[in-house]
């Protein structure tokens, strides 16, 4: 019994397990890993309250907060609005766009500075390959001119928009059907 309990002493005794502490340099405990686990949490808890915790604003400083939290759910919500408009009225758009093509290549810089500046990116390639663009489209703001003029006039907003005119043969084209051979073979052979 000696020999067993020196060995059990050696192993458990003086408030050590040496078979648990053999068995933690392979596997984790459990116990002290939630505890780690947890200690972690509540500091990151206490970081983010902490960083987050603001004094008191005024007024105007709450609304300059609203004003920078603007201009990206802005132009999100403006470019699906453009969409929309592209879907519900596809003349009234296409005249915006000619206008758009008409924009001088100064305001086209400005805007590209004030974009790529709020957003911190670097665009210059791409602005100058615009450039480019935008000067061959400018020097067609004639044919612009006629395109808005064309779109114009295929607004049905004159109850006369559908009138095929004086010419007799024109307004009995337009009631008469089409012929269709091949409606008119399947008749053939059905009444044989």
């Amino acid at each position: 019994m000696g020999l067993i309990s020196s060995v059990m002493g050696l192993l458990f005794g003086g408030n050590r397990n040496v078979v648990r502490e053999t068995a933690e340099l392979f596997r984790e405990n459990r116990e002290a890993g939630a505890q780690r686990s947890h200690s972690i949490q509540e500091q990151a808890m206490m970081q983010f309250g902490s960083e987050f915790a603001q004094p008191t604003q005024g007024a105007f400083d709450r609304f300059i907060d609203g004003l920078n939290r603007l201009p990206r759910p802005a132009l999100a919500l403006g470019t699906l609005g453009l969409f929309v408009s592209a879907m519900i009225d596809p003349l009234w758009f296409a005249a915006r766009m000619q206008g758009i093509a008409l924009v001088p290549e100064p305001l086209w810089w400005l805007l590209g500075v004030i974009v790529s500046f709020y957003f911190g990116a670097r665009h210059q390639a791409k602005m100058q390959g615009l450039q480019r663009d935008l000067a061959a489209s400018v020097k067609r703001a004639p044919e612009v001119i006629g395109n808005i003029s064309a779109l114009r006039s295929l607004r049905s907003d004159d109850p006369n928009a559908a009138d095929p005119g004086p010419e007799a043969s024109v307004n009995l084209a337009a009631v008469q059907p089409d012929s269709n051979p091949a409606l008119t073979h399947w008749r053939t052979l059905r009444q044989a």
